[in-house]
């Protein structure tokens, strides 16, 4: 009776390549658990203000880590402006107002700061409001807004008689507050140092 013949080498190398292929298969069908989400870690600066500038009928104390720039949106006026922080990626928006006396006009601009912060009720399932009063004498209204939304803080301060301005945080990124949070307490806090340092200018 005749032997069949013995597995040349490249034979036995096949047979090795399939034995490992197939274990390579069962090891594929296993279920693998994704890792948790994580978030980067975000470096926030000391805080350091300096002053803005003087050709402005307000002024007050901003981040030095921000920039003090015009504002780009359409619809700006002469002397609104926004205060960038480039490391956050967020904006402090600041718009002004004549009011010269008007009480009509300052109830409509109360008004629109409120339709706008109205807005975000979609999104937001808190908004807040305070009224505080700042180490100067000024009365402004504070809403602070919990959940996804893209404006955290807001504010407005007036004088009644002359000068209407109001305030927005504004994050330029997709919006997930959990990671945000440290850089939103970061934000809240600089817009606080702004409300209480804002001085009208003659």
């Amino acid at each position: 009776m005749q032997l069949p013949p013995s597995p040349d080498r490249n034979g036995r190398w096949t047979f090795v390549l399939l034995l490992a292929l197939a274990g390579l298969a069962m090891q594929c069908t296993r279920n693998f658990q994704p890792k948790p989400k994580g978030y980067n870690r975000l470096v926030l600066p000391e805080p350091a203000y300096i002053l803005s500038p003087d050709t402005l009928p307000y002024r007050f104390e901003y981040s030095r880590h921000a920039r003090f720039l015009r504002d780009t949106s359409w619809i700006r006026e002469k002397h609104w402006v926004e205060i960038y922080y480039p490391s956050l990626q967020a904006t402090i928006h600041v718009t002004y107002k004549r009011v010269n006396h008007s009480e009509k006009l300052l109830r409509e601009y109360l008004q629109d700061a409120y339709v706008l912060t109205a807005k975000h009720q979609i999104k937001a399932y808190a908004i807040d409001e305070t009224i505080v009063r700042t180490p100067s004498g000024k009365t402004a209204i504070i809403a602070e807004l919990e959940g996804e939304v893209p404006s955290q803080f807001q504010f407005t301060l007036t004088d009644s008689t002359m000068n209407f301005l109001r305030g927005a945080v504004y994050f330029n990124v997709r919006v997930q507050n959990d990671s945000l949070q440290p850089a939103i307490e970061f934000l809240k806090k600089d817009a606080m140092h702004l409300i209480n340092t804002l001085e009208w200018r003659k």
